[in-house]
């Protein structure tokens, strides 16, 4: 009989099943491949790879990089497989048994899964009904639960709002714990909280390449902290964990990240867009949004899931998951994309007028 780990069949997992989408805007994905320079760059670069050494240099010289955009040293900085991978490694070192982990709810879905595979336990801080978090009840709960770690996701996905660097610095003052600041979409919307690392040793800034560069496929992601704490994380980590081709591609569009910023520009013009358009249609409920993506509201939305769905539009529905009940979440595709399911989306609306 196979002995495996206890409470493993409980864990609940991540679904990642996917389907030819005419329309896919359903993961937050940036829905242009590279800019066609970089792409170029990248694909001359690859012809000098050493397939047959473990990557070391290529390492260095992305987190060199990415520590001067910082001011900050090379030690400050550690890399992951995406920032899902780091967040992982994060709630394993803080983790264990009777170790308490504290989020928003809802927040990234990942959050509760990682803290029940890292033995801790999870403590979800309830959004205000507008979603907002207060964060003198975000101290409270960690102070009160003698927390190891403390997350807020920033903005937050999938509610798609924002906490001020004055909110974040607020938390930072009151508590005593490893405070991560997840960012995965601060590119869209915000002030980076990385501006207060310095003051506060015990705060970690979270960032991936996903999103605003388009690099889902890549899995890169990159933490910013103390070097003592990124030291401590590494331990968590396999050698060598980051593939060659990851590493190389993400130093060349990291290198060349202004070229990124006329699409982002882009897709944030789209999200104000569709935010403007979405508010016409009365019987939906759009929340304000700092991401690539908006939060909608509709008390039929399975219905309107799977008209979208018939019509090969993927969207994210959040069924009945708590506090997202008769949600879906819309991410920004092209302006063609978006045009086509706000067209799909308008014509279920008026049906039921």
């Amino acid at each position: 009989m196979l002995k495996y780990r206890a409470h493993l069949s409980e864990m609940p997992s991540y679904d990642v099943t996917e389907r030819d989408w005419q329309v896919k805007v359903n993961a937050n994905e940036c829905n242009l491949q590279m800019p066609p320079l970089v792409e170029e760059r990248v694909m001359s670069r690859m012809s000098y790879v050493a397939f047959n050494r473990y990557p070391n240099t290529e390492t260095d010289s992305l987190c060199e990089q990415i520590a001067a955009a910082f001011s900050l040293p090379r030690e400050n900085v550690s890399l992951g497989n995406g920032s899902s991978e780091i967040i992982e490694k994060l709630f394993y070192c803080f983790g264990g048994r009777a170790h308490k982990i504290v989020y928003p709810q809802p927040s990234f879905s990942m959050y509760a899964i990682y803290a029940k595979a890292a033995e801790a336990v999870g403590v979800p801080v309830p959004l205000e009904e507008d979603y907002s978090l207060d964060v003198e009840k975000f101290v409270a709960a960690v102070e009160e639960n003698k927390a190891s770690l403390a997350v807020v996701c920033n903005p937050n996905n999938p509610t798609g709002n924002l906490l001020s660097l004055a909110d974040i610095e607020y938390i930072a003052q009151n508590i005593t714990c490893a405070f991560l600041v997840d960012e995965a979409y601060i590119e869209f919307g915000g002030e980076s909280a990385a501006k207060l690392l310095s003051q506060y040793p015990n705060m970690i800034v979270a960032r991936t390449f996903s999103k605003a560069y388009g690099l889902a496929a890549v899995r890169m992601g990159y933490m910013l902290a103390d070097a003592g704490l990124t030291a401590m994380v590494q331990k968590a980590s396999m050698p060598y964990h980051i593939n060659v081709l990851s590493l190389v591609t993400a130093d060349i569009v990291y290198q060349m990240r202004q070229e990124y910023q006329p699409r982002i520009q882009m897709m944030i013009a789209e999200r104000k867009r569709m935010y403007e358009q979405l508010k016409k249609i009365g019987v939906l409920t759009v929340y304000p949004s700092q991401t690539n993506f908006l939060l909608v509201h509709y008390d039929g939305a399975a219905v309107l899931n799977d008209r979208l769905e018939a019509q090969g539009i993927g969207v994210r529905s959040f069924g009945n998951a708590p506090r997202l009940e008769n949600c879906l979440r819309i991410s920004m595709g092209t302006r063609e994309e978006n045009d086509l399911w706000l067209k799909s989306i308008q014509d279920f609306a008026e049906e039921r007028q």
